[in-house]
């Protein structure tokens, strides 16, 4: 009661507001214009605008214009290869206040410890951490992950005030082929927020997905599948990633009509990219650029994603709401110069003052020694699958080649683009190992390899050398994970992500110049692949259309099976 006497005091000018911006303009998602007065928070909530205000503190935000924080409708920030605390250090002066995450990467890992982990990081970060509740570990049956959650152990997470509902759900076929696991985690959330993760679903089998429960999309690629899932009720999350580039094929869509109805998110993004680019702001800059409407752009990037998920308490400044706000020099530019989350001005005395905790899933790597040998094929037909790279997209292509027998072994072939790939279970249970081809990758010589290997984060190897291919596999188990590129018997660049194999334990900056480095050495392979780390892991989830490879083997996702 003595909190809400105060807001009222201070929204009302009696006493003295805890805090003041002053001399900015206010970007009003109702109407888009821009408003005059003073900002006035009390502790984490907005309590008056558009009047004048005494503060206990005062920020002259003058000539600047002040928007609701942003948020990242879905991403998951073990991608990012950084702790929560280095994320939260990352994104949030850019003016990303909320992000909404699936820790599935770190649950496929080491299991429930993994989701505790993220939802204690929630209660220390500066910015909002929301922590959905993993649906897929494993994502599906044709895989080998470091662990499995059922409904019963789901139910055993709930209740932590970061939760929002369960995360994307990827095993689409078993939502509408209606496997009694997958019914019985949609009727554990049956009623609250369901994530969706659908691509090139439609007809009846979406509206059966939707009919499930699920209520946002995040694995649209195109304006025609992003309008049927609009018209069917779902809210559609435009995604611009480090590998899935969909912003430039969604944007026609984003209009003032529909912006209430599609939000924006990140899914997987790396400090890199990041630094060289942005991130939320990067996607609203560009959205803009290419003819949305300020109001349609911002309004994705706020209001309404915080109601998309329920957030009633953020997305526009206005009285009663968090206190998220982003002072920017221009809408077009969109480069936040001063930061308010939850009414604490972000600054990097505010980011030293958090309490940091220690890290988990330590020696995850387990996987088997590796000899050359090991990455040859046993065959007799030249036909092959050969697993085609679309850049920009995690969507890949079922290709076909006829591939030379050597010796028993088809060996790659780098002047026709066709690499050998290899999953190596590494999580210490079975030490499968299977092995393909992609084209794509453009490499010449020597091997890329990552324990980061979307969902299962088994090791994944590309390469046109075994011998290279094996160096770098085991320097992955020797450094606890990470990213590995060999070439000639030498290791050319590296970086260590011993945090269950997927983060790093240095601060972000440091994560960033070890990846420039990577990106030159595979450069130097010949790789052609902006970000070849994150392309090759996503040739490892067998639940995005239409080749893929886990440790059991080549999947043809869109029968849903292994073929060998």
């Amino acid at each position: 009661m003595a909190q809400l006497e105060q807001r009222i005091a201070q929204a009302r000018g009696d006493v003295a507001a805890d805090l003041v911006l002053r001399g900015g303009r206010i970007f009003d998602l109702m109407t888009g214009d821009l408003l005059d007065g003073d900002v006035a928070i009390c502790g984490d909530t907005i309590v008056g605008i558009m009047a004048e205000y005494t503060g206990k503190r005062v920020i002259d935000v003058s000539g600047l214009i002040l928007v609701p924080g942003f948020i990242d409708t879905h991403l998951h920030i073990e991608s990012s290869c950084i702790t929560p605390f280095e994320f939260d250090r990352c994104v949030l002066p850019r003016g990303v206040t909320t992000a909404i995450c699936d820790p599935h990467e770190i649950a496929n890992v080491i299991g429930a410890d993994g989701i505790r982990y993220f939802q204690n990081a929630s209660d220390h970060t500066l910015m909002d951490i929301r922590v959905q509740l993993s649906s897929c570990v494993p994502s599906t049956h044709m895989e080998t992950a470091g662990a499995a959650l059922s409904a019963e152990d789901l139910s055993k997470l709930r209740g932590h005030s970061s939760e929002i509902g369960l995360a994307e759900f990827m095993n689409y076929p078993g939502v509408i082929h209606r496997d009694p696991g997958c019914l019985d985690k949609l009727g554990l959330f049956d009623g609250g927020h369901i994530d969706g993760h659908c691509p090139l679903l439609s007809g009846r089998d979406l509206n059966a997905y939707i009919a499930a429960g699920i209520r946002t999309e995040h694995e649209a690629t195109g304006a025609d599948e992003a309008l049927e899932k609009l018209r069917k009720g779902m809210r559609v999350l435009i995604r611009e990633g480090s590998v899935s580039k969909d912003l430039d094929a969604l944007q026609p869509l984003l209009t003032e009509i529909t912006a209430p109805y599609m939000c924006l998110c990140t899914d997987d993004r790396n400090p890199l990219d990041i630094s060289e680019h942005g991130h939320l702001d990067y996607m609203i800059r560009r959205l803009i650029a290419r003819g949305t409407s300020p109001l349609a752009a911002y309004r994705a990037a706020t209001l309404s994603a915080a109601e998309a998920f329920g957030l009633k308490d953020r997305g526009q400044i206005a009285p009663g709401k968090r206190a998220d706000i982003v002072a920017i020099d221009t809408l077009e530019g969109c480069h936040a110069q001063h930061v308010i989350s939850a009414g604490v001005e972000v600054t990097d005395a505010a980011f030293a003052a958090r309490t940091v905790l220690p890290p988990v899933g330590r020696g995850s790597v387990r996987a088997p020694r590796l000899a050359a040998d090991d990455f040859r094929t046993t065959t007799n037909r030249p036909d092959t699958d050969v697993i085609g790279i679309r850049e920009g997209q995690i969507l890949t292509d079922h290709l076909h080649e006829d591939i030379a027998i050597t010796d028993g072994d088809k060996r790659p072939d780098p002047a026709r683009d066709l690499m050998r790939i290899a999953i190596v279970e590494r999580h210490g249970k079975n030490g499968n190992i299977a092995c393909g081809f992609v084209r794509g990758f453009g490499m010449q010589a020597g091997a890329i390899a990552s324990t980061v290997c979307h969902d299962h984060h088994n090791i994944a190897c590309v390469g046109a050398d075994y011998a290279d291919m094996a160096l770098a596999a085991n320097r992955l188990s020797e450094i606890e994970g990470g990213f590995v590129v060999t070439r000639d018997g030498d290791v050319l660049a590296e970086l260590a992500l011993p945090v269950a194999g997927l983060m790093s334990l240095e601060p972000f900056e440091h994560v960033r110049d070890r990846l420039v480095e990577l990106r030159d050495a595979a450069t130097s392979l010949g790789v052609t692949l902006e970000e070849p780390f994150l392309q090759l892991a996503f040739l490892a989830l067998p639940v995005i259309p239409a080749l893929k490879i886990t440790d059991r083997g080549m999947v043809d996702v869109n029968a849903f099976e292994i073929i060998g």
